[in-house]
């Protein structure tokens, strides 16, 4: 029985667009309960059987959590989807790792980025940074580069799996494992590493020898974008190297977690024109 009919059995769904058939929030609780205590490679082994390879990815940003999560979904499943955005402000060792990722597990890697057109109205409206300028601005920004493309990817699947983790972010800190991602859809969401701390991560790789981002190395705690990101002092929280310039505000991009403000609204109406798509 194919992956895809037996999800259609098994699980209260509702058809929505692209043929996508959505988990409802009553089984999805009941998964987060089922696998909380679970080792990430039980979900995993679920979510193949659930989903197929072709229905459900890995958004991956090569961090510590993603190249984690890419080599227990080797060890597990001979196939499996990695995605990635490339905003076009990525640190060269970013590049580098996804060909040494592509290299060592003989995996394709999905690479998508922005529009164009889209990043062309930005720099023109606001110059080239203008995330220093104002909390709005860079929402705006990681809205085009990151927000829109992942969107893209996002209504062509069933399910996606992140590498978020708990102790990261306070806003991250009543996240499920089996969730329902109603900003996208209604789509699954699955985050694996959400009960790992950060030395579960470095025993990880080190056991396994995962390859991991070379920026690690010089400090870093938390990469992105090359202007957005920093090395983090001692002492500080590993999410302090992101958008450092800012005080009071979320260490989110929108990714995985919305934000709304009334000027971030206005922005991307007024750069990419009254009803485009949107994640607020």
């Amino acid at each position: 029985m194919s992956a895809e009919v037996q999800y259609q059995q098994e699980t209260p769904a509702t058809e929505v667009a692209d043929r996508r058939y959505v988990m409802d929030d009553y089984e999805a609780g009941e998964l987060a309960v089922r696998f909380e205590d679970q080792e990430p490679e039980d979900l995993l082994e679920w979510a193949f059987d659930r989903f197929g390879t072709d229905r459900f990815a890995f958004i991956s940003s090569f961090q510590a959590e993603a190249v984690v999560l890419i080599d227990m979904a080797w060890r597990v499943s001979e196939e499996f989807r990695v995605v990635t955005v490339d905003t076009g402000r990525l640190p060269q060792e970013t590049y580098d790792l996804i060909d040494r990722i592509r290299e060592e597990y003989q995996i394709d890697v999905e690479v998508v980025l922005p529009e164009t057109e889209h990043v062309e109205r930005l720099v023109n409206r606001h110059g080239m940074n203008p995330f220093y300028n104002s909390v709005d601005l860079r929402l705006l920004c990681c809205h085009v580069r990151k927000v829109l493309p992942l969107q893209g990817i996002l209504q062509h699947l069933d399910a996606w799996a992140t590498g978020l983790r708990r102790s990261q972010w306070a806003t991250r800190g009543n996240l499920r494992k089996v969730d329902i991602d109603h900003d996208h859809g209604g789509l699954v969401k699955l985050s694996p590493l959400l009960d790992w701390e950060e030395e579960d991560l470095w025993d990880y790789i080190r056991a396994n020898e995962v390859p991991y981002h070379a920026l690690y190395d010089q400090g870093y705690t938390s990469i992105g974008c090359t202007p957005c990101t920093r090395p983090v002092r001692e002492g500080e929280d590993s999410r302090s190297g992101r958008w450092w310039w800012e005080t009071n505000a979320p260490k989110e991009c929108g990714m995985n977690c919305p934000i709304e403000t009334g000027g971030f609204e206005h922005e991307v109406e007024m750069l990419l024109g009254e009803g485009a798509e949107r994640n607020f």
